[in-house]
């Protein structure tokens, strides 16, 4: 099972002052600019942390306001050190790397960070003395500069956004350089000019650069260790450049075989001349490729037994000649990856699970379009077979989501592969933080991407979480994002459906003060207005009763949630309902129940006292729907009514006697034993109905209502009875006077079971 292990005290330190910046490290200056307090000084584990911390939260956790000066807190390198830091997307601009560049950086990766311009060109060069690694990966717009006015366009090459490219910046003067990752730059960006100032690289990644001579890698032939190739046009002339490289332990000439058309096709001559020119190579990515011959052996010949890694025994036939296995094959979309013996200790494919899970490990940081096949291939796994490495599964999945949380593919198949690996099959062996993660991570695929396909999977996805329990801790998030889905202006019925649900089950079993939070949203009216929109269609579906039963919940021992009900038109859609779908029994039960929450209310009930209402009310105590349920909640309805009083009756007709009468028989015609679609979790409002001659019917009911919950359901209602007092309230029903007779003799039997009850489990042992 995956570690419950608390945060270490940094982690949940960094959270915190990250998250009240100008109460715990700086101060505001002229009321926006950041600045540190003066008697503070940062080492650089601290201020590296706070940084990547930082973009992680502004990336991954849709609730935190990114501040706008916060890299001015580490302008000043007497007080703050900074030496490796990660910036990624468009929180970071010109002026963020502006404001700290005179710290002595050692890494700067900088990852599709477009908002960056050929200014930051400049301001990268005050790292030059001291920077070792760098990426500019996915920084499209840092080689643009804003075009002159005065200046002739012939000679400059223009993008759409009246931008021009820089053409003298070079690496001159970053002499401790070793490591560089220009990956996904513009096409014309002249690498070989930009790089030709370096002496010493030992990791290059041109990644979806186009270049037709890569000669000038030779310069680096003692000295380049990884060279990535990704999605380049190879040829036969960079082949031999490349077997020219001596040194090179990681090689990936790898490609997205969807994205265009590739004339280089991959064949036994070349993966023999990589094994024989490169004897230090430990990596190989040639994920993507189509081989134009047979490299592998027929199955016939394949050794039987164990897979084995052993060169000598490679399915691959130009890998034979291995000195030793690789530690890393990328073989994703390639048919090698389905041959039996593969003489390497990690394999990227799509034969098994843990191919795939390698794949989705080795290119979700820089690779989505891969990425998103690979968690694909994943889903199908978990939804069809058993997923066996699950939390690396889910873990990687989490991983993924979050770094590409606006990539339509990646939250398609990410949300949907979540689904199947947290649901119960899988509950044991994932912990309470595994699962948080989880839910965070849907929760911010719901608030970036409105899209249905992502919302429907991410709504299901929560449907494998206990509710409201485990949603907790994200409780006012989670029910804005349901109430937005739920506006009603969408016609996604599926969607609709689930969000319904989800609300119902979040409002059930919380304490009032949750629930009057979620009203204040707009709760009420939410659902108020689905119902309105299912009646115009005249239709009653799971919508329209999950949206009553939620009212239901919502409504419960909360008074100001149910004034929310009533001044909406509320009543006016109950009738509505009644009069549209009169066969509809669960309907009738949930709107019937959600009415006693608004008659336990006292200052409400007035509204009710109308002869249209009364009149359907008392109708009502003959349904037969549902078993007692209609009839028994119409009766609670009138039972709170009736306690007001004779003089609170405001309405000639019905009379109150007549509706007194039809009560009585209502009740009577009850069985006792019967089963409850009914959750208590108070008796409050029906202990309140017990110490009273005012009206005996209502004494009764009550009475009736607790002789029924602690004859059926013993182990829950007794000791609840116990707790809230009312043992001496039915004790002084016996007493009473005005007490009917029948009443008095079910107060008894309510105390004798609760007696009973008390005696079974009351602990005997010494």
């Amino acid at each position: 099972m995956a570690s419950d292990t608390p945060e270490s005290l940094m982690a949940l330190c960094t959270d915190f002052c990250l998250r009240n910046l100008d109460g715990t490290l700086g101060y505001l200056l002229d009321k926006e600019t950041l600045r540190l307090h003066p008697d503070i000084f940062l080492p650089s584990e601290i201020c590296d942390r706070l940084v990547n911390e930082y973009v992680e939260l502004v990336n991954a956790a849709c609730n935190f306001k990114p501040h706008e000066s916060f890299f001015s807190l580490f302008s000043d390198p007497r007080s703050t050190r900074l030496t490796r830091i990660h910036l990624r997307e468009d929180l970071v601009q010109d002026q963020d790397l502006e404001a700290i560049r005179k710290q002595d950086l050692v890494e700067l990766y900088l990852t599709n960070c477009e908002k960056l311009s050929a200014k930051s060109l400049q301001t990268l060069r005050s790292f030059s003395h001291t920077l070792v690694s760098l990426s500019l990966f996915g920084c499209t717009n840092i080689f643009y500069e804003e075009e002159n006015p005065g200046g002739c366009e012939d000679e400059c090459l223009v993008n759409p956004t009246c931008q021009v490219l820089v053409k003298d910046f070079t690496f001159e003067g970053f002499s401790r350089l070793r490591f560089l990752n220009l990956g996904r730059m513009i096409d014309w960006v002249p690498v070989e000019s930009l790089l030709r100032p370096l002496n010493s690289l030992a990791a290059l990644d041109l990644s979806g650069i186009q270049t037709s001579d890569a000669a000038f890698l030779t310069q680096w032939k003692d000295s380049l260790v990884s060279l990535v190739l990704y999605n380049m046009d190879l040829s036969d002339d960079h082949i031999r450049v490349i077997v020219q490289l001596h040194k090179l332990r990681h090689l990936d000439i790898s490609r997205d075989r969807l994205s265009s058309y590739y004339k280089f096709k991959l064949t036994r001559e070349v993966l023999s001349l990589f094994v024989q020119k490169l004897g230090n190579l430990m990596s190989l990515d040639i994920s993507g490729h189509m081989i134009l011959e047979n490299c592998s052996i027929s199955k016939m010949e394949e050794e039987s037994g164990q897979t084995s890694v052993e060169p000598s025994k490679s399915s691959i036939i130009p890998f034979r000649a291995l000195k030793r296995p690789l530690q890393f094959l990328g073989l994703f979309e390639n048919s090698l990856c389905r041959l039996t013996h593969i003489p390497a200790y990690k394999v990227s494919g799509d034969k098994n699970e843990e191919q795939v899970l390698n794949a989705i490990e080795a290119y979700t940081e820089h690779r989505p379009e891969i990425t998103s096949r690979a968690i694909n291939l994943l889903f199908d796994i978990a939804r069809i077979e058993r997923c066996n490495q699950l939390l690396r599964a889910l873990k990687l999945v989490i991983t993924a989501l979050k770094c590409h949380k606006y990539d339509r593919n990646i939250q398609v198949t990410g949300s949907a592969a979540l689904f199947y690996l947290t649901n119960s099959e899988y509950r044991s062996e994932q912990s309470v933080k595994l699962r948080r993660q989880v839910i965070q991570v849907v929760l911010n695929g719901m608030e970036s991407y409105q899209e249905v396909t992502v919302q429907r999977n991410c709504c299901l996805t929560l449907c494998n979480f206990s509710i409201p329990e485990e949603l907790e801790f994200q409780y006012r998030r989670v029910n804005e994002l349901l109430l937005s889905i739920l506006n009603p202006t969408r016609q996604d019925e599926s969607i609709q459906r689930i969000a319904v649900h989800l609300c119902n089950a979040l409002v059930c079993q919380v304490d009032n003060d949750h629930k009057e939070a979620v009203g204040k949203m707009g709760f009420v009216v939410t659902m108020l207005k689905l119902i309105q929109k299912k009646l115009l269609d005249k239709i009653c579906d799971q919508v329209m009763e999950f949206s009553w039963s939620a009212l239901w919940n919502i409504t419960d021992e909360t008074p100001d949630n149910c004034k929310m009900f009533l001044n909406f038109n509320g009543m006016k859609l109950f009738l509505d309902c009644l009069k549209e779908f009169p066969e509809k029994q669960e309907l009738h039960r949930n709107m019937l129940g959600l009415l006693g929450n608004v008659a336990e209310v006292k200052e409400l009930r007035p509204q009710l006292m109308t002869s249209q209402f009364i009149s359907v009310f008392s109708n009502l105590l003959e349904s037969k729907a549902d078993g007692i349920e209609v009839s028994y909640n119409a009766c609670g309805v009138l039972s709170h009514i009736m306690f007001d009083g004779p003089e609170a009756w405001g309405v000639c007709e019905p009379q109150r006697k007549e509706v007194e009468e039809r009560m009585w028989a209502a009740i009577q015609s009850w069985d006792i034993n019967s089963r409850r679609n009914i959750n208590y979790r108070s008796f409050e409002p029906i202990l309140r109905l017990l110490p009273q001659g005012i009206s005996p019917v209502s004494q009764h009911w009550a009475t009736w209502a607790l002789y029924n919950l602690v004859s059926v359901y013993p182990d829950k209602y007794c000791p609840l009875l116990i707790k809230e007092g009312g043992m001496p309230l039915l004790r002084d029903i016996i007493k009473m006077a005005t007490a009917r007779q029948e009443t008095k003799e079910m107060a008894r039997k309510v105390i004798e079971h609760c007696s009973n009850f008390k005696e079974e489990n009351m602990d005997t042992s010494r």
